[in-house]
């Protein structure tokens, strides 16, 4: 029997707990633009995962290429020094300072390049982490978008103008419609936590809170709502998240 780590995200699982969402809201509002948005964020989950998975590993490119300029330079340290002085013995100070100072000045020019190409790596893969980052943000700004007009107060005061947007689903409805939109900005904030479990970049590590702030705030505008339609159900909808 396999054991499960708590103590890290299981991409899987909210891979899989993406999947239920989805089908929750293709039954109850199959029409709905809703169940297109999170379709999508079901496609963004599987592909951000697999890339959150492969920017936490090793590129065998970069190391090679480590490995290749580390052993150039050693080599090229030992052919300095042996063209400073051919018979390999200094004979005097002068010739070891000489000697010394080539060898500082190969060090320090490869080291330099060696830390080049591993800040070079780290540059890359935040990159690419932050592209990820940002169509998770963006999509959060579309289920916001979906829920806002999704106010609960129209149910008290039913006289709206010809501008006012269609509105249509019951107290029930509206309330399962807002818990699903919260649901997904959730998931979203654990999609984006994927990259900082598996990577320890400060920079992306901050990219990730701001998204799980954005997501928090936009969560608890969203059940502002549902409150107000549980006090108007006389606490029928206290716990939305029960009901399919």
């Amino acid at each position: 029997m396999t054991a499960v780590d708590y103590r890290h995200l299981d991409a899987a699982r909210v891979i899989q707990t993406t999947e239920k969402l989805h089908a929750r809201i293709q039954a109850r509002f199959p029409s709905a633009g809703l169940s297109h948005v999170c379709a999508d964020l079901l496609g963004v989950a599987r592909t951000l995962s697999e890339e959150a998975a492969r920017l936490s590993r090793p590129s065998r490119g970069w190391r090679l290429a480590i490995v290749a300029l580390s052993v150039t330079g050693v080599l090229t340290l030992i052919a300095a020094l042996r063209l400073v002085h051919p018979e390999g013995l200094f004979s005097n100070a002068t010739e070891l300072v000489q000697g010394l100072e080539a060898a500082a000045n190969l060090l320090i020019l490869f080291g330099g390049a060696v830390w080049f190409l591993l800040t070079l790596e780290e540059r890359a893969k935040r990159r690419r982490a932050f592209d990820a980052l940002h169509s998770l943000r963006a999509l959060a700004h579309v289920i916001d978008m979906h829920q806002l007009t999704k106010d609960p107060t129209i149910i008290l005061n039913a006289h709206g103008t010809t501008a006012s947007p269609e509105r249509t689903m019951t107290r029930f409805e509206l309330t399962r419609y807002l818990d699903y939109c919260a649901e997904m900005l959730a998931l979203i904030g654990k999609i984006a936590a994927l990259f900082a479990d598996r990577m320890r970049d400060g920079m992306v590590i901050d990219a990730v809170n701001d998204i799980e702030d954005l997501t928090n705030g936009l969560g608890r505008k969203i059940w502002q709502k549902i409150s107000i339609l549980s006090a108007l159900d006389g606490g029928e909808t206290e716990a939305p998240s029960r009901n399919v």
